[in-house]
């Protein structure tokens, strides 16, 4: 969820959709615009061009309007204008400061748009951005992730007509939606949970429907208060992660479609606007179209899992099936099987993912971005070697396509390759911008490749190009144990990881290197301290077992290092190799 408060309309060619649904009335539908898009986990992504660069944006309908961060602003070439201290970007995870560039070539689903601003601000996507409701809502959205497309649509005369043309005389669902007006531009309906109404956000750049911790409060669940464990975190647009409890709930009833039994995450988060998130998981389970010139949605379930269930088959009030498991047109070209594919990956289906893209392959043998996906499917269904093959092709094709590198250096890394890592490592470098936000996780690969020295300058160009980022913590650690690791500029070393342990208090890994820091500074008792902290947190933690034996011998506490090192050893065989990599005894 973004609130920011500038919006800009861009102009779309429009052709008309005609269907036996909609030929009785004197509705019409237009489709302006046909955005094809492909799941990558639980993110829908599409493809466009920003001053003649790829540029590819997470479908965030969620997204009051279009963003990226300054670090992707720099990386495209955009002036960033500061919109002054009082206009700030809220979303999950707090608030940052807001800036605008403008992009004097936007081009998307084939038509070139000129001089289109951008919101700047936020942490990194990890993309080029969030594409929101500047495009997605300028008139009407149909999200059909299931076919990889979502279509922006305009309406005339349809005010009572439903609009779910493809269901044909299949049930649908019609909700009301709030009107997008007095510069609001969310997509916002209510919903009940429990028979208790609440304001429900539909947004697709929501990895998982949620609800806030003030939301379930009037719902009678109060995880914070009862000692719940909080099940992990998130984080969006601040610098803060956000606690995550779980529970289940009776029933969740949207527009008539009841779902008993939805096991929901909530968050410690105020969503402003709204008391839930409705994220990508309703999006990727049902076929949606929303009309805002009439302010309704339709929409029709089409099967799969969903609110941490498998409904099969979710009923109305009545008890009427509204499941609409569908039976599309198989896919014609290469493009079609990758985004078919990529929606099955999301699933969780990857021996069908496999299939659809062993049938885009075939189709483009040169292209190696099919070879890419199913790399990743391949991988994700435990197929290492069919899945490395596949980057190997991919990599002949791409040499210089950093993800596929950085995929590539991991698995070398964990098979004991650490100089076939490096070499992987040193191209996609090359091949990244100085601002990139791939830069961080390049950083941490570094290190693992016993590459300090390209680890720090990797954390360095990051941080200067993400000041206002969630994943801070991680580069301030990152080049904490870089600078550790080289024993050199342990001042600053001690800086950074301070920095990193006031963002995420009581964290092992950063506990741990800071303790590395405090060795080399010769600080015994408080590289003591920090071993105890980070050994207490994570008990099975070899290394940390391994360096506190280190401190604890130094200290002549010959026992207890004695003990640590046999602990450690048997968690690790290796720890004493890597320990003297780093130059310590044990």
């Amino acid at each position: 969820m973004l609130s920011v408060s500038r919006v800009s309309c861009v102009a779309l060619g429009a052709a008309l959709l005609a269907t036996p649904a909609l030929a009785a009335s004197k509705c019409q539908v237009f489709k302006l615009a046909e955005l094809p898009v492909t799941m990558e986990g639980r993110s829908p992504i599409v493809t466009a061009q920003i001053n003649g660069r790829q540029a590819r944006f997470i479908l965030d309908s969620g997204a009051f309007y279009s963003t990226i961060s300054e670090g992707d602003a720099k990386e495209f070439g955009l002036s960033v204008s500061d919109l002054g201290p009082n206009v700030r970007l809220k979303g999950v995870g707090g608030e940052t400061s807001l800036g605008v560039a403008t992009a004097q070539e936007f081009v998307i689903a084939g038509q070139k748009l000129s001089r289109i601003q951008f919101a700047v601000g936020g942490s990194d996507t990890h993309y080029s951005g969030l594409l929101g409701q500047n495009f997605l809502g300028l008139a009407g959205a149909e999200y059909d992730l299931g076919h990889g497309a979502v279509r922006l649509m305009k309406t005339q005369n349809c005010g009572d007509t439903g609009l779910a043309y493809w269901a044909g005389d299949k049930p649908f669902v019609l909700l009301r939606v709030q009107p997008m007006e007095n510069g609001d531009r969310h997509t916002i309906a209510t919903v009940e949970v429990n028979g208790v109404k609440l304001k429900a956000m539909f947004d697709t750049g929501a990895q998982f429907t949620s609800m806030s911790l003030s939301a379930a409060a009037k719902l009678g669940v109060r995880p914070d208060k009862s000692g719940a464990p909080v099940e992990g975190y998130t984080s969006g647009v601040g610098q803060k992660r956000v606690r995550i409890w779980r529970a289940r709930f009776d029933k969740i009833d949207i527009g008539g479609e009841a779902i008993k039994g939805p096991m929901l995450p909530i968050v410690d988060q105020s969503l402003d606007d709204a008391d839930m998130l409705i994220g990508v998981d309703f999006f990727q389970t049902h076929r949606v179209f929303v009309d805002n010139q009439n302010h309704r949605m339709f929409f029709t379930y089409e099967g799969g899992p969903l609110f941490g269930i498998n409904p099969k088959g979710a009923v109305d009030e009545t008890g009427k099936a509204l499941d609409l498991t569908d039976a599309a047109a198989e896919p014609t070209d290469a493009a079609g099987y990758g985004r078919r594919g990529a929606v099955l990956a999301s699933r969780g289906k990857y021996d069908e993912a496999i299939a659809d893209f062993d049938k885009a392959v075939a189709m483009a043998p040169n292209d190696a971005e099919y070879l890419l996906q199913r790399a990743r499917a391949h991988l994700a269904n435990r197929q290492l070697l069919l899945g490395v093959a596949d980057l190997d092709k991919s990599i002949v094709l791409d040499p210089k396509n950093a993800e596929a590198r950085l995929t590539r250096a991991q698995l070398r890394l964990g098979s004991r390759d650490p100089a076939g890592a490096l070499a992987d490592l040193k191209i996609a470098d090359e091949a990244l911008a100085p601002s990139s936000g791939a830069r961080i996780r390049l950083g941490s690969l570094y290190s693992s490749a016993d590459a300090p020295d390209l680890a720090l300058n990797s954390f360095d160009l990051w941080l200067k190009s993400h000041p206002e980022d969630v994943a801070r913590a991680q580069a301030f650690n990152g080049r904490c144990w870089a600078r550790a690791l080289l024993n050199r500029e342990l001042d600053k070393a001690l800086g950074d990881c301070d920095a990193a342990l006031r963002l995420r208090p009581g964290d092992a890994a950063y506990l741990d290197s800071r303790a590395l820091v405090r060795l080399r500074r010769g600080e015994l008792d408080k590289a003591l301290a920090d071993y105890d902290a980070a050994v207490a947190s994570s008990p099975r933690e070899a290394w940390s077992l391994y360096a506190r034996g280190v401190v604890q011998r130094r200290l002549g506490k010959i026992p207890e290092a004695d003990a640590d090192k046999a602990k450690a050893l048997s968690l690790n065989p290796r720890v004493a190799e890597r320990a003297k990599r780093y130059g310590l005894e044990g």
